[in-house]
């Protein structure tokens, strides 16, 4: 329960974040804000502070921000001709901006998450992670398997792989209890490691990974964590093309693709390791977000950039029916491959 309200909240922090990036960028341009919400509504209550009024809602994943001008149909802001809005108004309303404007205030949301990510993994770095020793596969029809462990345990009272390893060949062909950590309970099973096995098959059937790696310098953490998010942004990029290949040319779900869903059984199974693993999570999603965001698609922030450059090539804006339609289509493909992946989460449940 507790993993799952730290997920809840890095989750809206994340969101919030991303909002806020929109918000800050766009004050920082004189533009008028009309309202900054924390949460989706129903709403709470609201306040107003000079000319932005900040809400409070119920639904607390995230929040939005609403931008003067942003998504009133053009040729009309506020119910006015555009003729009679002043050139003084127009310096503070969304579609009035030149687009260097537009796509640093867009942009905005996606940089703070990339950051967010940056920093938070950075302090992983920094602080270093705990050392464990952690199945990653376990071979079909091997005492390990047949004894009921499987892949993601975490080996105790070992720190190295070599430990456990060694362990098992001085008692070959004797019963010996291997414990266990899963979903933060220890559970002991009784295995009786073969004399004789096959090429590069161990000796009770599994293979195990090290996790886990000392402290950096704070330098050293930041730039190995810098590095650390690039590279975790081209394996996003690289898993959304699978994800849409999949779908397009086979009409499936790629396996390991998770939705929300999925993303609190990895967090549950993350956190039971430690928070320090928990904290790396959030940072991987972070920039998740931020790549996801930045993808040309409609009703993303990518998308949105990308009508604003093609407005910019095009010479004159789009029209906003269009735009609204196109957006509509953007929105229904997400929400739609969302619940895909919701009720496959669901059903790995059961």
């Amino acid at each position: 329960m507790l993993i799952a309200i730290i997920v809840i909240i890095g989750l809206s922090v994340l969101i919030l974040g991303h909002e806020a990036g929109h918000f800050i960028v766009a004050k920082l341009f004189g533009l008028k804000i009309d309202e900054f919400g924390f949460g989706f509504p129903p709403r709470i209550f609201a306040k107003k502070k000079g000319e932005t009024e900040y809400s409070f809602n119920w639904l607390p994943f995230g929040g939005f921000v609403k931008i003067a001008g942003e998504s009133d149909p053009a040729p009309f802001t506020e119910g006015e001709p555009i003729n009679t809005i002043s050139d003084e108004e127009k310096k503070r309303l969304f579609n009035f901006q030149p687009t260097w404007k537009k796509f640093l205030i867009i942009f905005a949301g996606v940089a703070i998450n990339f950051v967010f990510g940056w920093v938070l993994i950075s302090m992983v770095f920094a602080i270093g992670t705990p050392r464990a020793v952690v199945v990653s596969e376990v071979q079909a029809g091997s005492p390990a398997a047949e004894a009921g462990i499987a892949a993601g345990d975490i080996l105790k009272d070992y720190i190295t792989t070599d430990g456990f390893i060694n362990f098992v060949n001085q008692h070959r062909g004797e019963e010996i209890p291997i414990v266990v950590s899963r979903g933060g309970k220890d559970i002991t099973f009784n295995v009786i490691p073969r004399i004789n096995v096959a090429p590069n098959e161990g000796a009770v059937g599994v293979a195990i990974v090290q996790a886990g790696a000392g402290r950096e310098n704070i330098f050293s953490a930041f730039w190995d964590g810098l590095k650390y998010s690039f590279v975790m942004s081209g394996l996003v990029l690289q898993a959304f093309y699978q994800l849409l290949k999949s779908l397009v040319l086979h009409a499936s779900l790629l396996p390991g693709v998770v939705g929300p869903v999925g993303i609190f059984s990895v967090a549950e199974e993350t956190g039971s390791i430690g928070l320090i693993y928990l904290i790396q999570l959030i940072s991987v999603i972070s920039l998740n977000l931020a790549v996801i965001n930045l993808l040309p698609l409609p009703a993303l922030d990518g998308g949105r950039i990308f009508m604003i450059l093609l407005e910019k090539i095009k010479g004159s804006p789009i029209s906003r029916k269009t735009e609204a339609i196109v957006n509509s289509f953007g929105f229904a493909f997400l929400i739609t491959l969302m619940v895909l992946l919701t009720i496959r989460d669901v059903s790995h449940l059961f």
